[in-house]
């Protein structure tokens, strides 16, 4: 089982010069939750934004250049590289950005752990449109701002029809 899981805002906004553009503890706890023990998979710039490994997970980069390196991390050149890794490791690999790697696991995940932000932002990184007919609501929870929580959110999970 292939997830992905991100947080976008109403225009599948992702971030703005490789950084998250808003602050919802309550998302950060729940994909620490989701995350914990599983295979991370993310691309080189996704890896930039921390510049450090998830602790408690297997993190495995995907990038372009054969040079790179990432101290405590599987750096691979392929989405299908990183995949083949994983199972190494995990039933239940986690793609964890960005827009790049996101657009091309989209038609080979299983799950999407989406935390809907209720607010517009500018952005230069997109999550790619989820085409609802393929894919099926199965939780739904929503949130409203507070002091921890700058904007309205609701996490849904899909599953794949």
């Amino acid at each position: 089982m292939i997830t992905l899981i991100a947080a976008i805002g109403k225009n599948n906004e992702l971030g703005k010069d490789n950084q998250l553009i808003w602050r919802l503890s309550t998302d950060l706890k729940r994909f620490k939750r989701l995350t914990t023990g599983h295979v991370v998979i993310m691309g080189r710039k996704t890896y930039a934004s921390m510049n450090k490994p998830l602790p408690n997970r297997t993190n495995i980069v995907i990038t372009r250049n054969p040079d790179f390196t990432a101290e405590g991390c599987i750096v691979v050149s392929s989405l299908e590289e990183a995949l083949k890794e994983a199972k190494k490791y995990d039933e239940n690999p986690f793609i964890v950005g960005g827009g790049e790697i996101y657009r091309l696991a989209m038609s080979i995940a299983d799950v999407l752990e989406i935390t809907y932000v209720h607010h517009t932002f500018e952005a230069d990184a997109f999550f790619p449109e989820i085409p609802l007919d393929q894919w099926e609501a199965t939780f739904e929870e929503d949130h409203v701002a507070d002091e921890k929580n700058e904007y309205d959110f609701s996490f849904i999970t899909y599953q794949k029809k």
